[in-house]
């Protein structure tokens, strides 16, 4: 208890100060520290006479978290509004920790601010664990987005980038190509070597269709049974590129296929249509054009590339 301190006074002054919040007093007109409670000292290193003024505060928050949190608290403070503020502070060891500040705002009977009196929390563990929370999330979307079996992206992930892709090039004007591979003769592959051969016989094509689609916007999708589908984002002349790449991967994988009428080796067939989206035109409509285009090209003799006019 300190000199002329009323008991009562110094009851509330070490209940405050036992508990984990920490309790901290601003004088709005001069905006200096009244009083900060010593557990300030425990986490963050900083002894409670070095909180002089808010500049104090402010200093001793994240580079990336100062002006937006100092601003909010200053325009609700001048509102006369409760509030509070998460940011990450500053230790004297140079590591930082997880903030939360509750505040409320004391005015007069006329309305004016007087000061403001709030706690410091500590919310390191609940910040860490809600970041492992949101990674496991992405990771668990990630997982959802995968076929099980080739490790490319499953078709609702395609049709998601699809709709992103097409909407990108009504907006921009720039093309928007698609590639569409069917695996010759699946069936009498799996006749030949069973459906364990099969399984691992469509993993090797997923993996040499991904070798070929490697630029950054290349969207490479199971689309269901022995079907792929590529969304290069690209004009007529470098998609047919990449279809051309995309069959000569399939080709130097070395699948063998005794059963295939066209040779002792597997073989894929692609359609491949390129559009310039207009605001009417339907993303769906040009779909099934280019699943034409790969029914032409199995029907005209398969391992073969057949495009829209």
């Amino acid at each position: 208890m300190t000199p002329h301190e009323p008991p009562e006074s110094a009851l509330y002054r070490t209940l405050l100060e036992s508990t984990r919040a920490i309790p901290w007093k601003i004088d709005w007109a001069t905006a200096t520290f009244a009083y900060i409670g010593p557990q300030i000292e425990d986490l963050l290193g900083w002894a409670p006479t070095s909180w002089r003024t808010v500049q104090d505060w402010a200093d001793r928050m994240h580079p990336d978290d100062r002006d937006r949190v100092v601003n909010f608290c200053i325009s609700q403070s001048q509102s006369g509004v409760d509030h509070e503020a998460d940011y990450r502070a500053l230790t004297t060891g140079g590591d930082y920790v997880w903030i939360r500040d509750v505040v409320h705002v004391v005015r007069d009977l006329q309305g004016n601010v007087v000061s403001l009196v709030g706690f410091m929390f500590d919310i390191t563990e609940r910040k860490q664990n809600e970041h492992q929370l949101l990674q496991l999330q992405q990771v668990l979307q990630e997982l959802s987005f995968r076929d099980g079996l080739t490790g490319v992206n499953k078709r609702r992930k395609f049709d998601a980038e699809y709709e992103r892709e097409w909407q990108e090039a009504q907006r921009t004007g720039e093309p928007l190509s698609l590639l569409m591979f069917d695996v010759d003769f699946f069936k009498s592959y799996n006749d030949q070597y069973g459906h364990v051969e099969g399984d691992e016989c469509l993993r090797r094509v997923a993996r040499a269709l991904q070798q070929a689609a490697h630029r950054p916007r290349d969207c490479l999708a199971r689309y269901g049974g022995e079907e792929f589908v590529l969304l290069p984002g690209a004009d007529a002349s470098s998609a047919r590129a990449v279809a051309q790449r995309c069959m000569q991967e399939v080709a130097h994988a070395g699948i063998v296929h005794a059963a295939s009428p066209l040779g002792q080796q597997l073989t894929v067939s692609v359609g491949m249509g390129t559009a310039l989206p207009g605001t009417q035109d339907d993303s769906k409509r040009f779909l099934e054009t280019v699943d034409r285009c790969l029914y032409r090209a199995k029907h005209a003799g398969r391992n073969r590339i057949e495009a829209t006019a």
